[in-house]
């Protein structure tokens, strides 16, 4: 969650033909689900959407895509059923495999009407005509075509309801898991890239861009365990810690895009679930 900038299989159930024309109320919530995501951090350099942002990881360097509605340099022209595979599994319309830089596999928890309020959004907004850099990965991340077989390993939906956990719970779980992808920078990755999910949340020290990303599964208290439920609510509207400091590096981008947009109930419900992993 510290870094929206990070590292998202299932059957398409919505094929573009049996879609209608997207309507205004699915603009404006597909704008709150591109605000759950962190679009804005990875998309937006210069131009909104046109990408350019650039992630330093220990694999090389990655430059996000241009996700605006342009045609030739952007994602004009897709369909919905070419949009949710590229979401949930990491494959364009022209059957290339996307680098986990990309987070599908935690777009992969999103359901599909969130996925289409999301597409009418950014098929609303300007279209910016400019081409997408070229990442430098070191060998072999740089044999795209081996991420067939890394897929294998690490893309499945993970994330189902707790009917024992309440309804505020699930919810700030989905958002952790899912759109909110707090996983990918917040817990250890393998020497090939994917998320060693039984440590999950433990903190990275080899977090995207460098940073010494922190712990949210701190069983110790020794720093954000010991947060009061209030402290996380506070944290993720206004960027402040209980010691009265700003949030900084990259989580400042999470705070501006992200949590600091979202509604009243889903602090709420984020700040629950977060609670929870320390106060089980």
């Amino acid at each position: 969650m510290i870094m929206q900038k990070s590292w998202a299989l299932l059957l398409v159930v919505c094929a573009t033909h049996g879609v209608a024309a997207a309507q205004p109320t699915s603009v404006a919530r597909g704008e709150y689900v591109f605000n759950m995501g962190g679009c804005a951090s990875c998309h937006t350099q210069d131009q909104p959407l046109a990408g350019g942002v650039e992630l330093v990881t220990p694999f090389g360097t990655f430059y996000s895509p241009n996700i605006s509605p342009d045609p030739q340099y952007g994602i004009g022209g897709w369909s919905n059923t070419e949009f949710i595979m590229a979401m949930r599994q990491g494959v364009s319309p022209d059957g290339e495999h996307y680098y986990p830089a990309f987070p599908y596999t935690s777009y992969v928890n999103m359901p599909t009407q969130d996925l289409i309020d999301l597409k009418a959004y950014l098929d609303a907004q300007e279209p910016v005509p400019k081409p997408t850099l070229q990442h430098a990965l070191d060998f072999p991340f740089n044999q795209r075509a081996l991420l067939g077989m890394w897929k294998i390993l690490n893309v499945s939906p993970s994330w189902v309801s707790d009917p024992q956990q309440s309804a505020g719970w699930n919810r700030g779980s989905y958002l952790v898991n899912g759109p909110g992808h707090c996983g990918q920078c917040h817990t250890p990755r393998n020497i090939i890239g994917g998320l060693q999910s039984d440590v999950g949340m433990i903190g990275n020290v080899d977090g995207p861009d460098g940073e010494n990303v922190p712990a949210l599964l701190d069983v110790a208290q020794a720093a954000f365990g010991g947060w009061a439920l209030e402290d996380i609510s506070f944290a993720l509207e206004i960027g402040m810690t209980p010691e009265g400091d700003f949030l900084g590096g990259s989580m400042s981008h999470v705070v501006e895009n992200t949590t600091g947009k979202m509604t009243p109930e889903d602090i709420e419900a984020v700040a629950e679930y977060l609670y929870s992993l320390n106060h089980p």
